[in-house]
């Protein structure tokens, strides 16, 4: 078993964050402090509406904090101007989502090798990682395969293989076993497992799923924005 290093990857300070409904302020985050060590493995819990898919976004820079700090490896992503956190996003951060979001035209491959198209890395190259990283989660004889020719678990690998083919530091998902069998988010979350046990990545998952929970290194609850 590798450990986690004890070096934050991430660390938060203070974050707020406020939605507007018409007049009215809606706060989901208030005053949330965490660290988070490279090599860790953390499920995310809480009721519905805690803020749980919420933090998920701020941590991997698709929205922004009202206030407060998110460092991630050393880095002030919330001080990043919106192209400067697109790329900082395409390179260090993995998103697994529960509902696969594959483009249901293209093949397996084409979809994992879609984030590789934001380098300049050749074609050939391209494809070459996009095929690896199918090999890594178990998918290389349904490369040429359309998402509808895929069960839930396979979809659900491709996505895997999509959020790793740019070989990030930090794995982002949220409800990634929500919509499986047992059996498939099984495999699901072996995967997981190897992927910080030998890989090195960093998980973060949001999760409803005590199952789920138990495979993660340790649990954050979060209700009412606020850690518990």
């Amino acid at each position: 078993m590798t450990a986690a290093s004890g070096i934050p990857l991430v660390r938060i300070h203070d974050l707020h964050k406020v939605y507007r409904r018409g007049n009215e302020a809606v706060p989901v985050l208030a005053g949330l402090n965490l660290e988070i060590a490279a090599g860790d493995y953390v499920a995310l819990m809480g009721p519905s509406g805690s803020g749980k898919s919420t933090l998920l976004n701020l941590i991997g820079g698709l929205d922004r904090p009202t206030s407060g700090s998110i460092e991630v490896g050393g880095l002030h992503i919330d001080a990043l101007s919106d192209t400067e956190l697109a790329r900082w996003r395409s390179a260090n951060v993995g998103f697994i989502f529960q509902m696969y979001n594959l483009l249901p035209v293209l093949t397996a491959e084409r979809n994992v090798e879609l984030p590789l198209l934001l380098t300049d890395l050749p074609a050939a190259e391209r494809m070459r990682r996009a095929r690896a990283a199918l090999t890594l989660v178990g998918l290389a004889d349904r490369a040429r395969h359309k998402p509808r020719e895929l069960s839930g678990g396979q979809e659900q690998r491709v996505g895997i293989a999509r959020a790793i083919v740019t070989d990030p530091p930090l794995l982002l998902c949220d409800e990634p076993t929500g919509d499986l069998d047992r059996k498939s988010g099984d495999a699901v979350l072996d995967l997981f497992d190897a992927l910080n046990r030998q890989a090195g990545k960093t998980i973060i998952m949001v999760t409803h799923d005590p199952h789920a929970a138990e495979r993660a290194r340790r649990t954050v609850h979060l209700d009412k924005g606020v850690l518990q």
